[in-house]
């Protein structure tokens, strides 16, 4: 089994999972809202990164979104590589900006608030974690960033590449409880996500009882299998679907993990 990690398909990770994770984090946390209400015109980031399209997020008082709206005021970060990138996301690099200097302040302002307060819910503290609410909301981005990041290894990584190609059309539902439905759609080889779910019946399912138990299985404190001998996870469906599923959930743990 492949170890190593392709910086360009962390790169893609990072760009489309990660930071895709922003516009959830605006919508159930506290303090990011908070942080977001002090702006008073929308402000478009787009990220330039050699060998990956451009990708923008838009930030307004009221939310993200993964675009650029028409109107905001931009603000491009480039990168000389997906390694320069990718040190942007684990805070040992910066970008090369360009834009005015409200867009400077934008970056060191809200922005790096935000950019940190998503690293807390994506590696919480034990302390984090004792708050209730704060565990929830953790749990919900991680989710939305494996279910991402899912679509990125499989599109692109050499292993991941090998398991979607034994993956048949169809669709895969990742569900907590009776609240969250995610989708991975399977066409052609290719993986996409779809974090508003559908009413369709999936093809296979991987089920967890509740976040907590979704939260244990993603951050390794409790046993895939375990939870399939209690009941607490159940996976059913197409086998092929199933089974490469949670290869391509492995495969995403080399990338994300410590």
């Amino acid at each position: 089994m492949l170890v190593e990690r392709d910086p360009a398909v962390l790169a893609r990770i990072n760009l489309h999972a990660v930071l895709g994770a922003l516009p959830v984090l605006a919508r159930l946390s506290p303090a990011g809202a908070e942080i977001l209400a002090g702006l008073t015109k929308p402000i478009a980031v787009t990220f330039r990164v050699p060998g990956l399209e451009p990708a923008s997020y838009t930030f307004t008082a009221d939310g993200i979104v993964a675009r650029r709206l028409r109107g905001a005021a931009r603000v491009t970060l480039a990168f000389t590589s997906p390694a320069h990138f990718n040190t942007l996301i684990d805070g040992t690099g910066t970008p090369i900006p360009l834009g005015g200097p409200r867009g400077l302040a934008f970056l060191t302002g809200p922005f790096g608030a935000l950019a940190d307060l998503l690293g807390r819910y994506l590696k919480p503290s034990d302390e984090d974690l004792a708050d209730a609410e704060f565990a929830r909301v953790s749990t919900i981005l991680t989710l939305h960033v494996a279910g991402a990041a899912v679509a990125q290894v499989a599109n692109h990584d050499r292993q991941g590449r090998f398991s979607a190609h034994h993956m048949p059309d169809g669709q895969v539902a990742i569900l907590v409880g009776d609240d969250i439905d995610l989708r991975l759609t399977v066409a052609g080889h290719e993986v996409t996500f779809d974090p508003h779910g559908s009413e369709a019946r999936p093809d296979a399912e991987l089920a967890f009882a509740d976040l907590e138990i979704a939260g244990g299985v993603l951050t390794g404190q409790a046993s895939a299998l375990a939870c399939l001998g209690n009941g607490t996870l159940a996976m059913r469906g197409f086998i092929p679907l199933v089974d490469n599923t949670n290869r391509l959930l492995d495969r995403v743990g080399t990338y994300l993990g410590d």
